[in-house]
């Protein structure tokens, strides 16, 4: 079952390499993420499932490469500690997407070695039933599962956002920031995929596959940090 969870943002400029002279910009986003960790780790898991949105969705094993060449930055990591071992033969990807590529450098700067790593893609249209019955999937893969949940709220904060302004979104990162930070499944299984589309919220899928896995768990949440840089939602979160 899911004994604990980190939510964490996804943009790849969280990776100071790719933010170059705007890292500090998003330091205190990284030390949220490394606290959120750490709780993955204090909760002794048998294993971490990393879950983020992608255009279509797949399976990672531990190992797996990814980079970001496409942000002009030629840095490669990969999905928790490679072993050398041969692949599970489950997983479908060979490179991580950028979304992943994330957690990975996350994993990398916390020196992940807790427990395995296994990464799961999520389409970002994938439906809230869909999502809800993946997470539940994934909540029992292991005696004890630890989640890390990739993504981001709303890209429509401001006029230089991503999506431009759009009056909705304040409202939409606001229920998903309470909802993350008190762990309610609910609330997170209930956010509009439509709207989260239209406000380019590629958290809204992960999320729903968090709420599917921590349902009935029984966790306590906690929001660490939520900020609006960019125009875009950023939260970090603990659940325990």
């Amino acid at each position: 079952m899911l004994v604990a969870a980190a939510v964490c943002p996804a943009p790849p400029l969280l990776v100071p390499e790719v933010a170059a002279g705007a890292a500090a910009e998003l330091g205190d986003a990284r030390t949220a993420c490394s606290d959120a960790l750490a709780v993955l780790a204090a909760a002794r898991p048998d294993l971490l499932v990393v879950v983020g949105p992608a255009a279509e969705g797949g399976g990672y094993d531990q190992g797996t490469p990814g980079g970001f060449a496409g942000f002009g930055v030629d840095l490669t990591v990969t999905l928790g500690p490679d072993l050398g071992e041969p692949p599970s033969g489950e997983a479908t990807g060979t490179a991580l997407p950028p979304s992943l590529a994330v957690a990975g450098w996350l994993l990398g700067q916390a020196r992940w070695a807790a427990a395995p790593v296994a990464g799961v893609a999520v389409a970002e249209d994938l439906a809230p039933r869909g999502c809800g019955l993946l997470g539940a999937d994934l909540g029992r893969s292991a005696e004890r599962v630890a989640m890390l949940v990739m993504g981001d709220g709303s890209a429509c904060r401001t006029l230089k956002a991503p999506g431009y302004l759009d009056e909705r979104a304040a409202a939409f990162d606001a229920a998903a920031g309470r909802a993350l930070g008190a762990a309610d499944t609910g609330a997170l299984a209930a956010l509009d995929p439509a709207l989260a589309a239209e406000l380019l919220a590629a958290g809204r899928a992960p999320w729903q596959v968090l709420a599917g896995a921590a349902e009935g768990a029984g966790l306590d949440g906690r929001l660490l940090y939520e900020d609006a840089p960019y125009g875009v939602g950023y939260f970090v979160a603990a659940w325990s």
